[in-house]
């Protein structure tokens, strides 16, 4: 891994870092369609360093999918739940962001967060076990 790629993975995981401590604010202000959203870029930008350390970059959301489930699930890297979780909270997000009448409430809102903290804890223990 050169070091351009480094610096990518790590930007990627700055930026989920990032989003859960947004996330944990907007909490405090029961925005829970941003809470929902920030989770899902959390974890979205830590799939984008996991997979970026195993040589591929998603060019799209569906793409970051398709490439998650094949190339870190199928191989028994991650634990399928984490795929499922990452479809269901772009399903969640899309509807907090677009929809018109939004289903996601506080309990909603919790869940996606405590899921997004925990995949990106798993990506980083993932990233440091590759690295030694």
């Amino acid at each position: 891994m050169d070091k351009v790629q480094q610096e990518h993975i790590a930007g990627y995981l700055a930026k989920a870092r990032a989003k859960l401590r947004v996330a944990r604010e907007l909490v405090k202000q029961h925005e829970w369609d941003d809470v929902v959203s920030r989770a899902y870029y959390a974890a979205f930008h830590a799939a984008q360093a996991v997979l970026l350390a195993e040589g591929h970059q998603a060019e799209t959301h569906r793409g970051l999918l398709t490439l998650f489930s094949l190339v870190l699930v199928k191989t028994g890297k991650f634990e399928k739940k984490w795929g499922k979780f990452l479809a269901n909270l772009k399903d969640d997000r899309e509807a907090g962001d677009y929809e018109a009448l939004s289903y996601l409430d506080e309990q909603t809102a919790g869940r996606a967060l405590a899921e997004a903290e925990e995949f990106v804890e798993k990506v980083e223990d993932f990233l440091g076990q590759r690295s030694k």
